[in-house]
């Protein structure tokens, strides 16, 4: 999902590096990364304006049991000029 969500793989190997050791002791990990719901709360303004702006946010629970959800879907993110990069997460307990 992460080069898909606009990630180089610099950038998504640093996001994995980060989250990983948090997710690897539960059995199974329920991952989600919001998308406007996230943006459009969490308002970002940067000077001078980006060309591309991407924001990668992930929100994940620890589960005892595997659930069988649909995989989100997203559309390619397409970088041009200068591009901000913003990725975070969230466990919900």
């Amino acid at each position: 999902m992460l080069p898909r969500l606009g990630l180089t793989p610099r950038e998504y190997n640093e996001f994995i590096v980060y989250w990983f050791p948090l997710m690897q002791g539960n059995p199974f990990n329920l991952v989600h990364f919001a998308g406007r719901d996230y943006t459009d709360r969490a308002r970002l303004t940067v000077t001078p304006e980006p060309d591309t702006v991407i924001r990668v946010f992930m929100v994940w629970k620890p589960l005892a049991m595997p659930v069988s959800l649909p995989p989100q879907t997203f559309a390619p993110v397409e970088r041009k000029g200068f591009t901000v990069v913003e990725w975070g997460g969230t466990q919900v307990r």
